[in-house]
């Protein structure tokens, strides 16, 4: 363990908590008024252990295989934990757009642990990152919406609205980035198909 990987571990111990909070905030003693602001400081804290974990990890020399694999994977249960909870009330999102980005994480998550094994790394690609920044400024959005919402200055229709449209947006954008990840690994996802003979 590392200093880099406790930080990548920040972020997993979040998503719980972040779930509790925007579900049971009355049991809590938080109020309407103050839950977006604690949301806010959830996720602010979560995106800066994603920012920092790696730059630590370089600078330091703390790169590890345990955290190659801890890094996307916290990614995919923080931001995914996030629109899975909005899914209920008052943002109450369409499940069926969460599976969009349950799916995508699943798909490269098992090809890159599969073409790990198998002794070759998939690369990264720009529009994956372009995807967890997108997914965590419409997080953010939301989060932001909600305190309107919660003084009594935006209709919960029109929160529920703007907030698809952001989700959606965020949605299409990963199904791309899946898409650009396979096309652009293709060569190495091929060499999956080609089993070696006994």
């Amino acid at each position: 363990m590392s200093i880099a990987n406790y930080l990548t571990f920040i972020r997993v111990f979040i998503s719980p908590i972040f779930l509790l909070v925007y579900l049971e905030h009355e049991a809590l003693g938080i109020s309407w008024i103050v839950l977006p602001y604690i949301l806010i400081v959830l996720v602010a804290v979560s995106e800066l252990s994603d920012a920092f974990d790696g730059y630590i990890a370089r600078k330091y020399n703390q790169v590890t295989d345990l955290g190659k694999i801890l890094d996307p994977m916290a990614d995919s249960i923080s931001r995914i934990s996030m629109f899975l909870t909005f899914t209920q009330g008052p943002v109450s999102l369409p499940l069926i757009l969460v599976f969009v980005f349950i799916y995508r994480d699943s798909v490269v998550s098992t090809l890159r642990t599969v073409c790990a094994l198998r002794g070759f790394a998939l690369a990264a690609r720009p529009s994956g990152k372009i995807k967890a920044v997108i997914q965590a400024i419409v997080v953010f959005c939301i989060l932001i919406l909600l305190i309107p919402y919660t003084l009594g200055h935006l209709s919960q229709l029109h929160l529920q609205q703007y907030s698809l449209i952001l989700v959606f947006i965020a949605a299409v954008y990963s199904f791309f980035s899946g898409i650009d990840y396979i096309y652009a690994n293709r060569e190495y996802i091929k060499k999956l198909l080609i089993l070696k003979k006994i």
